[in-house]
């Protein structure tokens, strides 16, 4: 295979109204054809592959079928819109995906009027759905026009609760709105808890095989009027004892299932719903992610993420590591505490890969818990398990723990229940963009009483923080870490329990003391190593805790320096406000300390690596150093020589 695969008849569309004019059949050669061009694309960028190749047909046959984008087709969470992205006029920029000034990997407003609603997380796609129909209804005016509104959503972002509490709402409001449930039998992890094994059932052996056989030959009868095609599909699963009960109680027609890879399905069903729905439908199409593609459909996870690979072998193009992830080396760590504390559980949200908890599963099975996309269901579950006599250290990204934060204030932190957070993809990820930067945990961990939150300025500091966690018993604890690689620190043999609010310090200087909470502490000592060169020699000091603040280490800090500069991976609002706080309130600013305190700048960083992001946030070494040059007056004195 080469680079570029030959697409003949997707080289002719260069917009979703492209599409009308082609038969069926060719219809049908467009998706193989978008399906080799997705994998090349994916092939040369990296990113979510496996959700894209489950619906290349249905992208193909809604954008064929529906007016895009005046009706609204809403991608839940969207790591399934590549092929999207290619119909509807990115196609030239797809190799861009995920990197610094190109495609982003998830739908986005400003990038396209054929992204009618961002999305990165799960489970938002049916109540956007339900605003744009409502919107429409209303007379609401945009530029593209109001026309239906479709959500496409998966199982595994079906089980979430905000999925419920908007079908509920559409059922009872009664509003013409399409929603799609994509059923792969897997979301990130594979889909957990009841409402997986209620779809299963739904189309379990022989009953679907009858259906499929059926619905094939009933093809010819389906654009016939609505209400006589929906009775027949009805009827027919009546009959076979399986149904969308559950839908329809919630007010929707239920449709299905169907065979998202079949044309022969997918288009008569949509033309059909297209022309005679009235209120809200469902219609339950099963699909197969990374279809087409044999190495992603051999993977475990189906190539849901994958760097960049061959195409022939599908073997992804990893750079060697030269230090473990922080996220392995917490799960190690959890895994040993785990086997000298039978009280020690953990509980996370769809994400046991991606926060490190496989190891733990893979061991102590009966003492891990994915809840399911359900932070919320997963924080407040944690909560019960600490009120209950064990130790639960509750394991999602930062970006992720925003969704369960009214049940860590009030489930959590009001009942001082002790509550362990690992708080993954801390400070900016790189490639996912804004959507999935840590920024805010710092601000909204730290202003809840009795909550200590921690970070850890390399791999060996968070071996301590997860011991640190597991002995503390007196109220909920959160340490935050950030993606990638440690620092390439020497591992400590045993882990060392820290005494809580107590920071430590890395180097005496003099005149400038830096105070760095987090993983900035490398590149904070990079800065001090050019500022040597110039004569300045600053204090260093890891802070360890934004809550409780070390006192003393900052008072004294300030006491013996003209000026005092913190630095943290995350927005206004966190650490340096505290640090802020207390220095005012001791009334150190009344004799005159210089102070700054460098955070995330005050807007959403668009992707790209890591590195590049942060020098857009000004918080690399030269910004640190310069800073410091700034507050003590030397970069002026050197502008007035020059």
């Amino acid at each position: 295979m080469s680079d570029r695969p030959k697409t003949p008849l997707l080289d002719q569309i260069t917009r979703p109204a492209d599409l009308k004019g082609l038969t069926d059949a060719q219809l049908v050669q467009v998706a193989q054809e978008l399906r080799q061009e997705t994998i090349a694309a994916v092939s040369v960028t990296g990113g979510h592959l496996g959700a894209g190749l489950g619906v290349v047909e249905l992208t193909t046959a809604l954008h064929a079928v529906f007016d895009t984008p005046r009706d609204k087709v809403i991608w839940d969470v969207s790591h399934q819109c590549y092929p999207h992205k290619i119909l509807t006029g990115r196609r030239d920029r797809i190799r861009t995906l995920r990197m610094k000034d190109g495609l982003s990997g998830f739908t986005k407003r400003s990038e396209s009027p054929y992204d009618p609603f961002g999305a990165a997380h799960s489970s938002t796609s049916i109540s956007a759905a339900l605003g744009f129909a409502v919107a429409r209804d209303l007379g609401g005016v945009i530029p593209e026009g109001n026309g239906d509104a479709i959500a496409v959503i998966g199982d595994g972002s079906m089980s979430a609760g905000m999925a419920f509490e908007a079908m509920n709402n559409a059922g009872h409001l009664g509003k013409r709105l399409i929603v799609i449930l994509n059923d792969n039998e897997m979301s990130i992890a594979p889909p957990v808890g009841a409402l997986s094994s209620y779809l299963s059932r739904l189309y379990a052996g022989e009953p679907f095989q009858e259906l499929k056989a059926a619905a094939k030959g009933a093809v010819s009868l389906l654009p016939e009027p609505f209400r006589e095609g929906a009775k027949r599909a009805k009827d027919m699963l009546k009959g076979m004892a399986v149904g969308g009960t559950l839908f329809e109680a919630l007010g929707f027609s239920y449709l299905g299932p169907i065979d998202g890879h079949d044309m022969d399905q997918l288009l008569p069903v949509l033309r059909t719903v297209k022309a005679r729905a009235t209120g809200p439908i469902l219609i339950h199409v099963l699909t197969k992610k990374g279809k087409g593609y044999a190495p992603a459909e051999a993977a475990r996870d189906k190539g849901h993420a994958t760097a960049k690979f061959d195409m022939v072998t599908g073997e992804q193009k990893k750079a060697p590591s030269n230090a473990p992830s922080y996220t392995s080396v917490f799960g190690n760590e959890l895994v040993k505490l785990a086997a000298a504390d039978d009280k020690i559980c953990a509980v996370t949200a769809a994400m046991p890969d991606g926060t490190g908890l496989n190891l733990m599963a893979e061991r102590y099975p009966s003492r891990t818990f994915d809840v399911g996309i359900a932070e919320q269901h997963g924080v407040t579950f944690a909560a019960a398990l600490a009120a209950g006599g064990m130790k639960p250290f509750c394991a999602m990204y930062s970006t992720f723990l925003q969704r369960g934060y009214d049940q860590v204030v009030h489930d959590v932190a009001i009942q001082r229940l002790p509550v362990r957070f690992a708080i993954d993809r801390a400070g900016l990820v790189g490639a996912d963009g804004a959507t999935h930067a840590g920024s805010f945990d710092i601000g909204f961990m730290a202003n809840l009483p009795g909550m200590v939150v921690m970070a850890a300025a390399d791999e060996a500091e968070l071996v301590h923080m997860v011991a640190t966690a597991a002995a503390h018993d007196d109220g909920p604890i959160a340490f935050r870490y950030p993606r990638g690689e440690g620092e390439g620190v020497e591992m400590p043999e045993t882990p060392e329990v820290l005494e809580i609010g107590k920071g430590r310090m890395i180097q005496e200087g003099k005149r400038v003391a830096l105070l760095s909470f987090g993983t900035r502490l490398g590149e904070v000592r990079k800065a001090a190593e050019a500022l040597s060169a110039k004569g300045i020699t600053p204090t260093i000091a890891d802070a360890r805790f934004a809550k409780p603040l070390d006192r003393n280490l900052i008072l004294q800090l300030a006491a013996d320096h003209e000026a005092l500069i913190t630095i943290e991976e995350g927005a206004v609002g966190g650490f340096g406000s505290h640090v802020a706080q207390l220095l005012a309130e001791e009334g150190v600013f009344d004799s005159g300390l210089k102070y700054r305190s460098m955070v995330l700048p005050d807007t959403f960083i668009d992707q790209a690596s890591p590195a590049d992001m942060y020098e857009v946030a000004a918080m690399n070494a030269p910004q640190i150093e310069a800073k410091v040059l700034e507050v003590l007056g030397v970069a002026t004195i050197g502008e007035k020589r020059a």
